[in-house]
This record gives structure tokens, sequence and C-alpha cells, in this order.
């Protein structure tokens, strides 16, 4: 299964990705939890950026809270909500918000 994951919130969820299985797995953060695709606490990103996944951050939501392209880890891509839309419909079987 292609699962892409809403991961809205910062410092919580990723208990819930250790459970999740999948053959593909796209984490996309949003609201929130943009902060994991941007904010290092102690020189150390984020520990969800540790997962085997693809990682996304929408670029609408961080720039609202204050961040840019060149504060986001390099593991993680730039995308809008149309590139969000295609993701959905082109790469995931199933997604799910946590």
């Amino acid at each position: 299964m292609k699962l892409g994951v809403f991961l809205s919130e910062y410092r919580t969820g990723a208990d819930v990705l250790d459970r999740l299985t999948a053959d593909k797995l796209g984490i996309i953060f949003v609201g929130n939890g943009v902060y994991n695709a941007a904010v290092k606490e102690n020189g150390k990103a984020s520990s969800v950026l540790e997962k085997k996944a693809s990682f996304y951050v929408l670029a609408e939501d961080l720039e609202s809270r204050g961040f840019t392209a060149a504060n986001v880890d390099s593991r993680v891509k730039l995308v809008t909500y149309g590139d969000v839309v295609d993701l959905i419909f082109n790469d995931y079987e199933k997604t799910i918000w946590i």
C-alpha cells in the first residue's frame, strides 16, 4: 500500500508513525507540523525525519509561520496546494491525518 500521512502537529505523532506499515510512505507537513521540517532543537532535526519516507512541507503553511525554503531540512521537498493534490491522486492510494 502507498500511504500519504498529513502531519499537522509538532512533537506529537511520531509514535503513530512508528506503528504504520506501507510499501511507500509519504509524510506531508501541514499546519504546525511544518516545524518538523524547519526547526532544530539543540542542533538536531526532528526525529520524524529519521523515518523511512518521502517528506513534503506545504509552502503556504511554512511561510505563514515565518520560515522560508532556506530553513527547510534538505530531506524535505517544498510543495504547494496543487502539488499536494497531485500527490494524493497520483502517488498515494490512501491518506490519513495525524
